[in-house]
């Protein structure tokens, strides 16, 4: 539940075009204690205001010329589609108090104002909103954790699908290709069993770091589950624009690691699909660059394989990088 504190200091937003009207609702207000509150007399101003502010309580006059309260909550449901629409009616007219609610305001207050109503009525709705928000803020982060992994906060295979889905339609609309890499570290589980899962899981954010910096922003890079991370490429030609990145993921994550005063070193095996050469359905494709990573591995690890079946698989390895401890050869 908000804090008493978290609804005193609210934002809100009081719309009446008679100044009497303002100067006393602001009074009210400021005497309960309320620290966050902002007034206008341009019923025409309220949107764009609200999409500044974001108000927690809009306390809203029904009666006004040019635009009414009502055209203003019209305006204010564009906005807060999938939210709580934080109107706080004001009028005189008790015919007006049901069409307000139907209109989309949580609630309203009677003119003349009852102060002992006025209080109940914007604490009880503040407490609503507050609590609407707190709500929505978990969902979301609910969702969030969904769709990433929680220690590296990179994609999880869930989204990682849905990214490979997208990647290929593009692929397809533009007559390009994609290419999905599949790494597993080498030598995880030996620093895992040596030194403990609190140094492993150190590791693994750091790779997570490295792969990402490595990549271009409009790649993915997804952690599907231990030591095992996918990276997507969208708009290559062929296996060649996959291999100069591969080498360079391989070159990154081979250098050293320093963890709590330790250095540690491991490196990674890395399998190449390409869409449509190797396969033309998301699982597949995962499916043909998990069996070429399984051929780096039985090939030495510390290097990159490609699937076969593609036009390019049976490209000519390229130059050995400069670390002599990675080789990099294509099947």
């Amino acid at each position: 539940m908000p804090s008493p504190d978290e609804i005193l200091n609210a934002k809100i937003l009081v719309v009446d075009d008679c100044a009497d009207n303002v100067d006393l609702m602001l009074e009210i207000l400021r005497e309960a204690g309320y620290a966050n509150v902002t007034a206008t007399m341009l019923p025409d101003q309220v949107c764009a205001l609200h999409r500044q502010h974001n108000y927690d309580l809009i306390l809203l006059d029904l009666q006004m010329p040019g635009l009414n309260g009502f055209q203003v909550m019209k305006g204010l449901k564009e906005i807060e589609q999938e939210g709580y629409l934080p109107v706080l009616a004001l009028t005189a007219q008790p015919s007006f108090k049901i069409a307000a609610l139907k209109a989309g305001a949580r609630d309203f207050i009677s003119k003349p104002f009852d102060l002992l109503e006025v209080h109940k009525r914007i604490h009880n709705m503040l407490e609503v909103r507050l609590l609407y928000k707190e709500l929505a803020q978990y969902s979301r982060k609910q969702q969030e954790l969904a769709l990433h992994d929680p220690l590296t906060g990179l994609p999880n295979r869930r989204l990682l699908e849905d990214r490979i889905e997208t990647t290929v339609q593009h692929a397809v609309r533009h007559q390009r290709k994609a290419a999905v890499m599949y790494l597993d570290l080498d030598g995880f589980k030996g620093i895992n069993d040596t030194h403990g899962h609190a140094y492993g899981d150190e590791i693994l954010k750091q790779v997570a770091q490295r792969l990402v910096g490595s990549s271009r922003k409009e790649d993915t890079v997804a952690r599907v589950g231990g030591d095992e991370f996918v990276i997507v490429l969208g708009d290559v030609n062929g296996l060649n624009d996959a291999r100069e990145p591969a080498s360079k993921l391989i070159e990154v994550v081979s250098e050293p690691y320093l963890v709590n005063g330790l250095t540690l070193r491991l490196s990674t095996s890395i399998g190449i699909a390409l869409f449509p050469d190797n396969a033309d359905s998301v699982s597949e494709l995962i499916h043909a660059a998990d069996n070429a990573l399984y051929d780096a591995k039985r090939s030495g690890k510390n290097r990159y394989c490609a699937a076969p079946g593609g036009p390019s698989s049976s490209a000519p390895a390229p130059a050995p990088l400069s670390l002599k401890s990675v080789a990099t050869t294509a099947a």
